[in-house]
């Protein structure tokens, strides 16, 4: 199965409510400077424990998605604007680089390569895979009206429009 970590998870809830928090263009038509909030605090709007907030905002300071400020009005706050931070960058900042198979990760990494009828279907699957995580942005996962905007996304994905699986109970 296909599934980004739980620290993945939390990163981006994480990244979500330091979004939330982001403040709108100045009047001159710039981007404003997101305000900080310190491990503590997003540990408790996220509710989830320090140790593992602290972990996580370490991980996206590193890869240069988060600031981070020290001192007593320091915290961590997003290094850029979410509607230019993508799913894609972030997972690949959590996880490494998105592979769906040993051959998507490059070459001489499986030891089939040579002999593998599926690959080259699987490194297309794959690039579908990181260009739909690359169109989505920070700033679209916090709109409230991202589901409704990307009604096919929502459809190919087997959901309805109250964002639930159509077909859960499938050869019952």
């Amino acid at each position: 199965m296909f599934r980004l970590s739980k620290l993945t998870d939390y990163g981006i809830v994480i990244l979500a409510e330091l979004a939330s928090h982001s403040l709108p263009e100045s009047p001159g038509g710039e981007p404003s400077a997101s305000p900080s909030m310190n491990a503590r605090e997003l540990a408790e709007q996220v509710d989830l424990p320090l140790p593992v907030v602290s972990k996580v905002l370490k991980a996206l300071t590193r890869a240069e998605i988060l600031e981070s400020q020290r001192g007593t009005k320091g915290g961590y706050s997003l290094a850029r604007d979410p509607a230019e931070l993508t799913v894609s960058a972030m997972i690949a900042a959590l996880e490494g680089p998105l592979a769906l198979t040993q051959c998507s990760q490059g070459t001489d990494v499986c030891e089939l390569e040579a002999t593998c009828s599926i690959k080259n279907p699987w490194q297309v699957i794959n690039r579908v895979v990181q260009n739909a995580l690359a169109s989505i942005t920070l700033a679209d996962l916090t709109n409230p009206v991202f589901t409704a905007q990307h009604t096919p996304l929502a459809t190919l994905a087997g959901l309805s429009s109250f964002g639930e699986a159509r077909i859960q109970n499938e050869g019952s």
